[in-house]
């Protein structure tokens, strides 16, 4: 497993870059406030359609959540884009025996109310115009590695032009309050519902 890396130094300028590029590249970033119980870490599902989607939920994080920040990526994305794991990501090294190890992981992170673990269901990118947001297993697997005493947040991003030059980045977030038995089928009808009713919301907008 390649895990995350601590050096302050890189942090605090990665930081503080994410916040700097989403100002200069987008005309705006809307999102929503949520309340979270302190007592208990955060896992984020979500759709996963461009390079801007964790600097979304970091950022989100920072001003939101204020927990401490994971992101489940593959092992490409891990080794080319080299700050990454300074900001808490960590993949699996190998296939098999090895992913599950990592999803373990994952599971482990989210018994520490202290932390966010950030995971894309879908696995990998996908359009933003999609109808309906696809679940991988492993989703489940990092749930039932904890001891799920979670807060699981849906998130849902969408960009769209309007009238501006620059983009308009929306987030729709949702508290779950998850179900004593989770299934995957049962987290990705709920997550499918949250996406609809953003797609709603985003279909809704004029300016």
């Amino acid at each position: 497993m390649y895990p995350p890396r601590k050096n302050n130094l890189v942090f605090s300028f990665f930081s503080w870059y994410i916040q700097f590029i989403i100002k200069k590249d987008f005309s705006a970033f809307n999102y929503d406030q949520l309340e979270v119980k302190s007592d208990a870490s955060v896992l984020i599902l979500a759709n996963h359609f461009s390079w801007w989607d964790g600097f979304f939920l970091f950022y989100i994080n920072k001003k939101v959540f204020k927990k401490q920040f994971h992101v489940l990526v593959n092992a490409e994305n891990y080794n080319k884009v080299g700050f990454l794991k300074y900001l808490g990501a960590f993949a699996a090294e190998n296939k098999g025996k090895d992913v599950l190890e990592t999803l373990n992981y994952a599971g482990k992170l989210l018994d520490n109310p202290q932390n966010l673990v950030l995971v894309f269901p879908q696995g990998k990118l996908y359009s933003n115009h999609l109808k309906n947001i696809s679940f991988e297993k492993g989703v489940m697997q990092i749930i039932n590695a904890s001891q799920k005493k979670i807060n699981i947040i849906f998130a849902a991003t969408f960009i769209d032009y309007f009238a501006k030059r620059k983009p308009t980045a929306y987030t729709y977030l949702q508290h779950w309050e998850n179900e004593e038995y989770v299934s995957l089928q049962l987290l990705k009808s709920a997550y499918n519902k949250h996406y609809d009713q953003s797609v709603v919301k985003q279909n809704q907008l004029i300016e």
